[in-house]
């Protein structure tokens, strides 16, 4: 695997927590060890704490729902080198994912969740990378022939 390369089933969004964080380790009890990417401070987190990957994570559109990965390829191609709106500007952030993700489910996918996509796309363009790893085959996959 390239090291410069972002694994998003490796980084986590903790709720309650600003921030994204790279999973290291399990500890005992199944609490989660994990670095955040903004400063590297180490933090375990417990059963209480609500952990979702962001390989986890989809946005619902017309046609069902879309990877997290896929999200930020759209927005990174639409960006096409020009810098992010600010997450304060709300018309521009509903610009962006309407031209990048047309098809987003206006009923379900909000503006504060838009801003959300955007605070992470943030991070990960700062602290790691916009380079995902290949999520990988299915197994069943390999064997069909």
């Amino acid at each position: 695997m390239d090291n410069n390369k972002t694994d998003l089933s490796k980084i986590l969004a903790i709720n309650g927590k600003h921030g994204l964080y790279r999973f290291l380790a399990l500890s005992r009890g199944n609490a989660v060890i994990a670095e955040s990417l903004s400063d590297g401070h180490r933090t375990v987190f417990d059963a209480h704490n609500r952990i979702t990957t962001l390989a986890d994570i989809c946005i619902f559109t017309s046609e069902g729902e879309l990877k997290l990965r896929e999200v930020f390829l759209a927005i990174q191609k639409t960006l096409d080198g020009n810098a992010l709106p600010s997450v304060k500007d709300a018309a521009a952030v509903k610009a962006l994912f309407d031209k990048a993700v047309p098809d987003y489910d206006a009923d379900r996918f909000y503006a504060s969740h838009m801003k959300k996509v955007l605070e992470w796309y943030q991070d990960l363009a700062e602290h790691a990378s916009l380079d995902f790893v290949e999520e990988e085959e299915e197994p069943q996959a390999e064997q069909a022939e």
